[in-house]
């Protein structure tokens, strides 16, 4: 954890978060434009995610290497971290500080193809809860959802 420094987001980290947020889809998904969706996703983040959900940020050396948004309905709609700290403790880290949020339970949807992130969040104990269609991009996604006590 003496790595990271953990904080509330504030609005002058919204490019960051931004140029965080479209570096690491980028990363994940190389055959998708996601520079030609940055003005929708930067709409979406100031009149969704900021006015509605808890944002935690995550530091090293005063920069922004990752973030978790977790919404009132216990709705884990992003958890992003910089590629280059992937592998290390840094997601844990913040899947971590969302449960702080909200202790009892929280849901997500991940890509179906994104095995990688299919299996970090089953060690972090989230369990399959169902198939859905993500409503902007089609694509096929895997309801998860953890609650606090959960074998």
């Amino acid at each position: 954890m003496s790595k990271f420094t953990l904080r509330p987001y504030r609005p002058d980290d919204e490019d960051a978060a931004i140029a965080l947020w479209l570096k690491t889809w980028q990363q994940a998904y190389p055959s998708i434009d996601f520079a030609a969706r940055v003005p929708w996703w930067r709409e979406r983040w100031r009149n969704e995610l900021v006015p509605n959900a808890a944002i935690i940020v995550a530091e090293k050396a005063d920069t922004l290497v990752g973030f978790v948004t977790i919404d009132t309905r216990a709705y884990l709609d992003q958890l992003v971290v910089a590629p280059e700290h992937w592998g290390s403790q840094l997601a844990d880290i913040l899947v971590d500080e969302a449960k702080r949020i909200s202790p009892d339970t929280i849901t997500l949807l991940v890509n179906d193809d994104n095995a990688r992130a299919i299996r970090f969040y089953e060690r972090n104990g989230f369990v399959r809860a169902g198939h859905d269609v993500n409503p902007t991009s089609g694509r096929p996604v895997l309801k998860m959802i953890w609650k606090s006590g959960a074998v």
